[in-house]
């Protein structure tokens, strides 16, 4: 399996490296270009997260169609195209079409889908958290090497980076990324259009619940450089930039190492919706440490809380949308997923800066504390995704003819075929039927 993932992990790994490394710099050197505001400055830093949202299910889509590594390889091409027009950019107006450019090459639902195509479900949440971890670690390098690339030899000296990492990135995709396999499925084009992966209800909720661990991510980076940095006499804590690594660090190191017991309890012990559970109890305590929190400490325990609430959703998010859509809807799905939250990402952006702008922390940790309670409500009655099962029948050994008409059963909820590896592949709900039973029906 890592032979597999390790790859795609990579390719998305140097992506996000690219948009992460010009974060710590981005808004100084987008207010001193010609034409700057500060509300523009404030879009270039967010806006990618706009052309992320439009682009996630479009992109998706269209890997479902004519294949995936077709479609990575565009938005590899488009990212690589906006790092370039970025780097060149003269005036606001030009860094902007960058950033957009950057995020119109919208890929994460891609790879998140062909992790999907390559790995059983049974591996996926540890696949999943392999692909988080390798975005985790670039997200900490971005962090150290902006400043030290960005004060010596300027800051388009990184976007030219970013674009050099996604032509690397290219190669990685057609040298060492597998070919996913052939896979064959009885649904008609009518039964795949784009509105049926909001027919199911668990989809649905997989959505909202990506909306509202985004937007709060947003609310957290938003809150937690600001308060560290303020003046005692603005609320803040005084510290000195330079020492927010102090900050970032021990929550990074403890929020790692939450995502393996999250995966194991989320797919090995079947306890996803627990978990979960679990993870926005944390993020509410974190909050409310960081939003009435009165030494520095505190504070960072705060932080430190959100981080592991927040990682522990990590490896389960991606899995979790894969396992409840059908086959043919996975690209559609997580492209829909990752959608909602890009949406997240800005419209959490806009709260916390409004907040903070009219009010202080307390209330910013007040309303995001209401927020997890009607989040917690909301994935406490989610369906949990363990309770369907799959079934590797060989085709050598079984009639296809007879798996296909398996779905008129209504415990079963899709079969179809791998043909790569001559294997049908039959999703049953546990609660109404076992393994044993559904081979007994192919045997009759």
């Amino acid at each position: 399996m890592i032979k597999q993932i390790m790859p795609l992990s990579l390719i998305v790994a140097l992506r996000f490296f690219g948009l992460f490394i010009v974060l710590p710099v981005l808004s100084i050197y987008a207010l001193k270009m010609e034409g700057a505001t500060p509300f523009l400055a404030g879009l270039v830093v967010g806006g990618y997260a706009l052309t992320q949202a439009l682009f996630q299910v479009p992109f998706g889509l269209m890997s479902d169609k004519i294949g995936r590594k077709q479609v990575l390889l565009f938005g590899l091409l488009i990212f690589i195209a906006g790092s370039v027009i970025a780097a060149m950019s003269d005036n606001i107006y030009m860094l902007l079409a960058g950033r957009f450019l950057q995020g119109a090459g919208a890929i994460g639902s891609v790879v998140s889908a062909m992790i999907a195509d390559l790995v059983k479900e049974e591996q996926r949440a540890h696949a999943m958290a392999i692909m988080g971890g390798t975005i985790a670690m670039s997200f900490a390098a971005a962090m150290i090497i902006a400043p030290i690339v960005g004060g010596n030899w300027g800051i388009d000296k990184l976007f030219w980076l970013t674009a050099a990492l996604s032509v690397l990135a290219i190669g990685v995709l057609f040298t060492a990324v597998p070919k996913p396999p052939k896979i064959v499925h009885s649904y008609s084009e009518e039964e795949s259009k784009m509105m049926d992966v909001f027919k199911d209800k668990s989809l649905t909720r997989m959505y909202i619940t990506f909306l509202f661990h985004s937007s709060i991510m947003t609310m957290a980076f938003f809150i937690i450089p600001m308060v560290m940095t303020q003046s005692i006499d603005d609320g803040g804590f005084g510290w000195d930039k330079a020492e927010l690594w102090k900050v970032y660090l021990p929550a990074m190191v403890f929020g790692l190492l939450a995502m393996a017991p999250a995966a194991i309890f989320g797919e090995k012990y079947g306890k996803g919706r627990e978990v979960f559970m679990i993870s926005v109890a944390v993020i509410f305590l974190g909050f409310i440490a960081m939003g009435f929190a009165t030494t520095p400490w505190v504070f960072i325990v705060g932080v430190v809380l959100f981080f592991i609430g927040f990682n522990m959703f990590e490896p389960l998010l991606q899995s979790f949308v894969a396992k409840f859509a059908k086959v043919h809807q996975k690209g559609a799905a997580l492209g829909v997923a990752n959608t909602f939250a890009y949406v997240g990402i800005f419209l959490g952006g806009l709260l916390a800066g409004y907040l903070m702008q009219h009010y202080d922390r307390e209330t910013l940790a007040v309303v995001v504390a209401i927020i997890s309670v009607a989040w917690f409500i909301w994935v406490a009655t989610m369906p949990n995704p363990n309770n369907r099962g799959n079934v590797y029948l060989s085709l050598d050994l079984f009639d296809r003819d007879k798996v296909a008409a398996l779905t008129e059963h209504e415990a079963i909820v899709e079969s179809y075929v791998n043909e790569t590896e001559n294997i049908a592949v039959i999703k049953y709900e546990k609660d109404l039927i076992d393994e044993d039973e559904v081979r007994g029906m192919l045997l009759d």
